[in-house]
């Protein structure tokens, strides 16, 4: 067979009719994808992959994706390319005439009006009409967001329109006003998913297939289904559907051709049914069929590049000169074939659009693992199956930026402005297509690789991303917020069966999936790859299953399983797989690949992971396998933050208008200021003399204030002469009772030696005089005391000459009690003298502390100090009327108690008399003699009080003799003047104690003593 090295040529013959041997079997592999015939059906186009058109050969630089060589100007067609524009070419002068754009998709059909005028280009969304004479684009099909366009066409030799929609409906439109004439009805029953349409020479019948194997006949004229062809059982679906026209026929053709899935094109008779031929075989696949407008020849364009070029004869057979077997039905006959050979493998039964193959594509990956970087976008989108909706993606990005990325530049600091809007973009529709992802906080990481790779196309990078979504990140979201557990325990049972021991390293430092395979699945490998690394990895990511990425996560644990034995710290481990480290890639697809054969059903991902879905046309498809309740509550707190963020930005605005409004005011005030400048100048000169009129009240204030002043110091000074004064006459008083106590001491003193009988009187007068010079001191301090000291000294006179009878029959005991009295007040005398010295240094520093405070007070205290006078005035006069009320209380009591000791007095003289017994005298004079002392010395010593003593002698008194009883009776007589005595020492011990204290206080000496 012979083969010619387009590639290398610029001109001459394709094919000869005479074939030589081909000297040169190397060169590129091209493969042919699209042919089209001229009106004449004698010659014919032919594009490759590359871009190249062969007739004349014309380079285009991009594949072609249809093509139309039926023009007014027999020298012009028309081609589609990959990048969505439309060019025209003449094959005479090889240069462009035209090049058009307006489509957003590839242009997969051309249909061109019989007058040559208008061309229909067909793409996936949309449909165009052009006008061929201007060639610019006269109206543009629009249509809904979840139908896509099937194919627009041109009814042969009439000026209709045919439209065919993914919705199985049909439409006629008028070509000239583009109002609907007629639409075909549906066919009853199982949905036949119309995929291509073919419509007779003279426009009367329109056949109709899809993904079944019925093809719909309809009548045009009459507008109804005609009748259904049914194909062979082994064809499930139709790709392409053309009509093979006749010489005589008057262009009713009978003849249809149908392109099945499984690349055999059969020709069959649509009013028998009966299959005539078929061209194709099994090996090489036909992925495309063009008839000449005469019916003369059929070429096809096949699986493997080739291109074949058959004669039909009169007897519905066909000439090849290739190796294909004829049905028994189709007698041979002459004819010719044209067959350029471009590649030299074999492809499977997988086919993909833009006329790839998958086996093939997996061949390439075997052998060098990625992709040609050239083709490797196209490729790609071709493997993905990507749709390419561009309303519904334009529909999600419509809505704005979604509230959980209007920060994203805070978080992810990109250089590029346009790289971090298109980021933001992509992300935003991606979160209002499913809520789940605007709440997954890994997604900016995952997806920014692809927006960069394509940022250039947002839809393509919209829709590769949705794709992995829905594809490679199953059962992703099914335990969100968390990870996925259930794919992290796949990765970890596939690592466990082919290299447990690392396995068990990992587990021996709690090492979890969520450490050494998360980090790469939620980075998708960006983080531990290089650009170049990662596209290949993603090159056999997206031609195998979804589980195949499960593989390598495992495949690149277990190849760096020499470093990772050697980590023992946690931290170590994170590193690792946050890091890039010296894994060659190759050598992680060659494993990946082979445990990916290797594992067994029961633990192999597959099993659990569906098979790859494209997403579907028109409209995305629906995602919402998530915990809806957990994403809604996130959604729900989010718009609750964003709520409160707009309220405090309404907040912020009020405040701001509220600022410029009070800045606007404070100008009007500034005016109006200005205006009222003149006034105030005026007001100021009356000011002035307002002012030196108050200025001269002030100063007559201010000399008032000091008269007051001085009037104030004046009194100040006349109240500290007065009490200085007091204190003097205080001082005066306290030194002479202190000199008339000293004498009373010396003339007692002196009395000592006076005889027996005497003593006792002359101890009552001392005693008397005691007790009037006590009083006479304390009316000096308190002239309260003064009432109730004369009753006192009167019944103390009275009581004292019933005692001089008593104290006269116990002389002996008496005297003996005299000398302890005598003791007990020279001490009490020094005692006195030491009190009054301490009472002296006391007065001293009152009176200089009372002279630091007068000079240091002010005014203000002056108030208040009188204020404490009249409230101690007040206290003294109460505590006054209180004492007075006591001491009539104890003048009562003391009544009772010398009433009661006088009867006792008379009962024990009247015993003391009858008895007579000078003998028992004596003995009861001994006893109470002995008695007394010993008792007293013990007193004094413990310091035992005489309430204490007299109930010691009362607890004896029941076992003593009577004689017992005249010792208590006298002391009783005793104690009552020593309590008295000890009584007023204490008080006045007392009242020095509070003078002391109330002068270390601060306070002014009492007024009592100054009234008394």
């Amino acid at each position: 067979m012979q083969h010619l090295d387009v590639c290398g040529k610029n001109s001459g013959k394709v094919w000869h009719r005479k074939p030589t041997p081909s000297t040169d079997n190397g060169g590129r592999v091209v493969r042919f994808m699209h042919a089209a015939f001229d009106s004449t059906g004698e010659h014919f186009l032919a594009g490759d992959h590359q871009g190249n058109v062969f007739s004349l050969v014309q380079k285009c630089g991009t594949p072609c994706t249809a093509l139309a060589f039926c023009l007014r100007k027999k020298s012009e067609f028309l081609v589609g390319l990959s990048d969505y524009s439309l060019k025209c070419y003449d094959t005479d002068t090889r240069e462009m005439v035209a090049w058009m754009k307006g489509h957003e998709s590839a242009i997969h059909s051309i249909s061109v009006h019989t007058s040559g005028r208008y061309a229909l280009t067909t793409s996936a969304d949309t449909a165009q009409l052009w006008d061929l004479d201007t060639f610019q684009r006269k109206r543009k099909l629009t249509i809904k967001e979840d139908v896509g366009i099937v194919q627009v066409f041109f009814l042969p030799l009439s000026n209709t329109i045919i439209t065919g929609f993914r919705d199985d409906t049909i439409f006629a439109w008028e070509s000239d006003s583009l109002t609907c004439k007629f639409q075909l009805p549906t066919p009853p029953g199982k949905s036949p998913q119309y995929r291509t349409f073919a419509a007779t020479k003279d426009g009367r019948i329109l056949a109709a297939g899809g993904r079944s194997r019925f093809v719909h006949l309809f009548a045009l004229d009459t507008r109804k289904l005609l009748r259904i062809v049914e194909m062979p059982e082994k064809v499930t679906a139709v790709k392409q559907l053309i009509f093979l026209p006749e010489n005589f026929d008057g262009g009713a053709s009978q003849v249809l051709g149908v392109l099945c899935q499984d690349g055999i094109l059969r020709f069959i008779n649509i009013h028998s049914c009966k299959l005539l031929f078929d061209l194709g075989e099994i090996g090489n696949k036909v992925n495309n069929a063009t008839v000449s407008p005469n019916g003369r020849y059929i070429t096809t364009v096949n699986e493997d590049g080739t291109m074949s070029d058959n004669t039909v004869t009169s007897d519905k057979s066909v000439s090849s000169r290739g190796s294909r077997k004829q049905r028994p039905s189709s007698a041979p006959a002459r004819g010719k074939e044209n067959k350029a050979r471009k590649t030299e493998e074999d492809t499977g039964e997988r086919e993909l659009p833009e006329g790839l193959n998958m086996e093939r594509l997996q061949a390439i990956l075997k052998g060098y693992y990625e992709y040609p970087t050239k083709y490797r976008m196209f490729i790609w989108r071709s493997i993905l199956r990507l749709p390419e909706n561009h309303s519904a993606y334009a529909a999600l990005v419509d809505k704005g930026t979604h509230p959980a990325f209007e920060k994203l530049g805070n978080e992810y600091p990109i250089k590029s402005t346009r790289l971090l809007r298109i980021l933001q973009r992509i992300l935003s529709a991606l979160a209002n297509w499913s809520p789940i992802f605007g709440e997954t906080q890994y997604l900016p990481v995952l997806a920014f690789p692809f927006v960069k790779l394509f940022q250039n196309n947002h839809l393509v990078a919209f829709e590769i991303i949705a794709t992995i979504m829905v594809n490679w990140a199953q059962h992703w979201f099914e335990y969100f917020p968390n990870p996925p557990i259930n794919i992290l325990g796949m990765i970890e049972n596939v690592i466990g069966h082919h290299d447990r021991y690392l396995l068990q390293h990992f587990v021996k430092y709690n090492v979890t999936s969520q450490i050494y395979a998360w980090p790469l699945l939620e980075t998708f490998f960006s983080e531990v790859l290089t650009r170049e690394e990662w596209m290949m990895l993603f090159d056999n990511v997206f031609s195998n299953p979804p589980s195949f990425l499960l593989m390598v996560v495992a495949a690149y644990a277990m190849c760096a399983r020499g470093p990772l034995m050697q980590c023992v710290e946690l931290d170590d481990f994170r590193y690792f797989f946050h890091h890039r480290n010296a894994v060659d890639l190759k050598h992680v697809l060659r494993e990946a690949y082979r445990i990916m054969d290797a594992t067994p059903d029961n633990i192999h991902p597959r099993n659990t992971l569906d098979n790859f879905q494209p997403l579907t046309r028109g409209q995305y498809p629906v995602f919402n396998k998530y915990p809806k309740f957990i994403v809604d509550y996130q959604v729900q707190e989010r718009e609750r933050i964003r709520v409160e963020e707009m309220d405090y930005l309404r907040q912020r605005q009020v405040s701001m208008d509220m600022q410029r409004e009070t800045g606007r005011r404070q100008q009007e005030e500034e005016a109006w200021y200005r205006q009222q400048k003149l006034l105030l100048e005026a007001e100021d000169k009356r000011r002035k003399l307002i002012h030196d009129e108050e200025q001269k009240l002030t100063d007559q204030r201010k000399r008032l204030n000091a008269l007051n002043r001085e009037v104030k110091l004046k009194e100040l000074q006349l109240l500290d002469a007065a009490r200085r004064k007091f204190l003097h006459f205080q001082k005066s008083q306290r030194e002479a009772e202190l000199k008339r106590l000293d004498d009373e001491v010396q003339r007692k003193a002196l009395l000592r030696d006076q005889e027996t009988e005497q003593a006792i009187e002359e101890a009552e007068i001392r005693n008397m005089e005691l007790q009037l010079k006590k009083k006479m001191f304390e009316q000096e301090l308190f002239k309260e005391y003064a009432m109730s000291s004369h009753h006192l000294r009167t019944d103390q006179d009275m009581h004292r000459k019933q005692a001089e009878l008593e104290d006269r029959i116990q002389q002996r005991l008496k005297d003996a009690e005299r000398e302890r009295e005598m003791e007990a007040r020279k001490k009490n005398i020094d005692v006195w003298a030491g009190n009054e010295v301490d009472n002296r240094h006391s007065l001293e520093d009152l009176k200089r502390e009372v002279t630091s405070v007068q000079l240091a007070r002010v005014h203000a205290d002056n108030r208040s100090l009188e204020q404490e006078v009249h409230n101690l005035m007040r206290k003294c006069q109460d505590k006054r009327l209180q004492e007075h009320d006591d001491g009539e209380y104890e003048r009562d009591k003391q009544r009772e108690l010398a009433s009661e000791a006088h009867a006792r007095r008379l009962d024990f003289m009247t015993d003391e008399a009858e008895r007579g017994q000078q003998h028992g005298r004596d003995l009861t004079e001994d006893a109470i003699d002995s008695t007394y002392r010993s008792r007293l010395g013990q007193s004094y010593l413990d310091g035992t009080t005489r309430s204490e003593l007299l109930k010691s002698f009362e607890s004896l008194s029941t076992a003593d003799t009577d004689a017992m009883a005249n010792s208590i009776s006298l002391e009783t007589k005793r104690r009552g003047f020593d309590e008295r005595e000890i009584s007023l020492l204490n008080e006045v011990r007392r009242m020095r104690q509070k003078l002391a204290t109330e002068g270390r206080e601060r306070r002014p000496p009492r007024l009592v003593n100054c009234d008394a």
